[in-house]
Order: structure tokens, then sequence, then C-alpha cells
């Protein structure tokens, strides 16, 4: 296949799990693929957050109290700040539904639907004793840093978010 021939892609390392953050990079990603880039989201660390289901992880201590200080969910991702012990995120929503933007759910269901692949870091998952059940069905599969990077060096584009 010819450089010109080749399909554009986009790689998108989601590090962080604020609100803030894991909106811009689903805009961003569902932006590469509605632009019909390749688009992979590669979640590591907090970024996890964002692609799990949100029921309680871990089986040791440490990784309990990971689980339940930093518990996953689309739906419980707050804001970097102003998260006011909770009533940051619920503010947020609010302002986002009464201008009509798209909640994260939403992004997030986007992102499905245009087939951006998405990954979960293993050494993240392991060092947090998250397992694959805890991840939403969509998550492509588990990898580590060489997938992402191979991916990354096949792109135009990346981002680390």
């Amino acid at each position: 296949m010819t450089e010109a021939a080749k399909r554009e892609k986009a790689t998108i390392v989601v590090f962080s799990g604020d609100m803030d953050k894991v909106f811009a990079a689903f805009t961003i990603a569902t932006g590469c693929a509605a632009s019909e880039m390749e688009t992979t989201m590669f979640f590591t660390f907090w970024g996890l957050k964002a692609i799990q289901k949100g029921n309680l992880t871990g089986k040791g201590l440490f990784g309990r109290m990971v689980g339940i200080m930093n518990r996953g969910g689309i739906e419980r991702v707050g804001p970097s700040r102003f998260n006011f012990g909770g009533i940051g995120r619920w503010m947020f929503k609010k302002m986002m539904r009464d201008k009509r933007v798209s909640p994260l759910s939403d992004l997030l269901q986007a992102a499905i639907d245009l087939d951006i692949k998405m990954y979960a870091c293993k050494t993240s998952m392991d060092v947090m004793e998250i397992q694959r059940e805890d991840l939403i069905d969509a998550v492509a599969g588990i990898a580590g840093v060489a997938t992402m990077l191979k991916d990354a060096s096949e792109s135009q584009v990346q981002f680390f978010i």
C-alpha cells in the first residue's frame, strides 16, 4: 500500500480520569473518527475510570482502597477542579444539559458507534487490581505499552490527555 493510500490514524492516550480531560479525549476521538480517521484510545492509570463499569474493584487491601477512592464508571467521572466533594460533578452535568452539550455517556456511546478501538493498559490494571470483567464490553482488549507505541508510530496524530 502506498503512503498516500494509507488511511489516516489517530492515537489518544487517556491518562486522566477527570471529567474535563475525559470529555476532551472523547470529543477529539469522535471528531477524528467522524473525519474517517482510524482512531484508537489507550486508557491508562486514572483514565481507566472512563471505561470501567462502576463496580468496586480490588482483592487486596490497597486494591480495594483504590477501588473505593477512585470508583470507576463514566457517570462517576468528576471535574479536575471545583469538585466540591462530588457536587461539582452534578453541577457540571446540569450546566452541560442546560447548554445542550452531550454528556460523557453519549460521547462514550458515539465512540462505540464510530468503531473507535479502546484498549486498557495491562500494567495499570494489574497495579490497581482491575479485572477485564470490570471494564465495559466495548473495550477491544488489554494491551501493553508496545501495542500503544506501535499504533502511535503508525498514526499521523497523537494526543496524551
